[in-house]
């Protein structure tokens, strides 16, 4: 049987590297320069939400108008997730992910020159486009290049980097909106970020083996959903989207108008929270990496983890919103910790059970369906403050859905045995069309 045709992105000094094992003092670069770039896609994401009180000013808008800014990247982010998935795995995917930074930095640099509603939601939604290659390309490489033993770490550093950027951006952003007005900080931003591109080019890895092959039998996006797991990746996804995108866009507005905080000492509050997540996330990677290495179920283990993040960080919410002066402090603390934990596995347990050739599809979908909550927990949010003028509700819901993501990780999400996407496939193909071999 031939092989297959198929198209790839890669340059042609890249066909040497794709017979090449990457060193592992490479791979370590390269999971830094994943770092930075999840904490670049969190600044970005989040920094709306930075200078969401003065904007609002500024242009007049309600709390329901905000909500539709801060969610408007959240639509063609979640929409192209599946598609983003199917690129990755059919394309070399240093270039895709290369291709969405520079577009999502753009963004961010051309949003600090716009005026009006209309302007700065059609530049959200551009945002989205570009960063919606971000996950299925981190997963991608991770479980491409990376063995299931000492992925639990990696993707915790990945982690630190999301939970670092909206801390960054916080502590930063809030004290330089402050200072010098919110639109510098765009523009900074976006062109700042655009120095990390020379550093993907110089030390991306070799060209994943499996790029572009079996693009003809591979599965396809119906035989993922037949999967129950997949069902409950999506389940924990969507919780865990829902109140992080809760915290990341309104978060310093309720520290700001909810609880009377100046905007330094929000920078320095909310800052707290997400440095609170990195630390959670990096030593709850490592640690659940030794736990699986002495013997332990990667099963037992990677779920365990995921249910006690949620539950955990549903109790926090509650008992923040109903709390005061230090114990409310201690609480936003707790929420940080339990961020961390929550989603440290999550990408880790999908790589598991898709494999090399599929995880960037099976991410596609679990974002897709994340994202949807997503996209509704700011609108939400903004839609309950204009009707009932109190952050209480937004809270309580914002817990219980942790807690219903908690149920989908832990007995949803099956067995993390890699599925065998090869049986699949013969079994929706013809006879005449499956591949020979065994």
């Amino acid at each position: 049987m031939g092989t297959p045709l198929h198209t790839d992105l890669s340059s042609p000094r890249d066909a040497p590297q794709a017979r090449q094992s990457p060193s592992q003092s490479r791979l370590n670069v390269v999971l830094l320069l994943l770092a930075i770039s999840v904490l670049i896609n969190y600044i970005d994401r989040s920094n709306l939400s930075i200078a969401a009180p003065v904007i609002k000013d500024e242009l007049g808008i309600s709390a329901w108008q905000l909500g539709k800014l801060l969610s408007a990247f959240f639509w063609t982010y979640a929409l192209m997730q599946m598609p983003a998935g199917w690129l990755v795995d059919r394309f070399d995917v240093r270039w895709i992910f290369a291709i969405g930074f520079f577009v999502w930095s753009a963004a961010t640099a051309v949003t600090g020159y716009l005026h009006g509603f209309a302007a700065l939601l059609t530049i959200r939604v551009i945002l989205g486009l570009g960063e919606s290659v971000a996950f299925p390309s981190y997963s991608k490489v991770l479980g491409s290049y990376f063995k299931e033993r000492n992925r639990g770490f990696a993707n915790s550093v990945l982690m630190t980097g999301l939970a670092l950027g909206p801390a960054f951006g916080m502590l930063v952003g809030g004290s330089a909106v402050a200072e010098f007005g919110w639109r510098p900080f765009f523009v900074a931003l976006g062109l700042m970020g655009l120095l990390w591109l020379p550093l993907w080019y110089a030390w991306r890895p070799p060209r994943p083996a499996s790029c572009g092959q079996g693009a003809r039998h591979s599965a396809g996006y119906f035989e993922i959903l037949r999967q129950r797991s997949a069902w409950g990746t999506c389940i924990g996804q969507a919780s865990i989207n829902y109140f992080l995108y809760f915290l990341v866009t309104w978060l310093p507005f309720y520290l700001v108008r909810g609880r009377h905080f100046s905007l330094t000492q929000m920078a320095r509050v909310g800052a707290l929270v997400f440095l609170m997540s990195a630390i959670s996330a990096m030593a709850t990677g490592k640690l659940s990496d030794r736990w699986i290495q002495t013997g332990a179920s990667p099963t037992a283990v990677r779920k365990g983890f995921m249910a006690l993040g949620h539950v955990g960080i549903g109790i926090a919410l509650v008992s923040a919103v109903l709390s005061e002066g230090r114990l409310f402090l201690s609480m936003l603390a707790l929420t940080g910790v339990f961020l961390g934990i929550s989603v440290c596995g999550s990408w880790t347990i999908s790589q598991m059970l898709a494999g090399p050739r599929m995880v960037g599809r099976w991410v596609g979908v679990q974002n897709f369906v994340g994202n949807v909550g997503g996209a509704v927990a700011p609108a939400l949010t903004g839609f309950l403050l204009d009707r009932i003028g109190s952050f209480y509700w937004p809270f309580f819901i914002t817990a219980v859905v942790a807690w219903i993501g908690a149920f989908g990780w832990y007995f949803v999400v099956g067995p993390l045995d890699e599925v065998d996407w090869g049986k699949h496939v013969k079994a929706v193909l013809p006879a005449s069309a499956q591949p020979s071999g065994t």
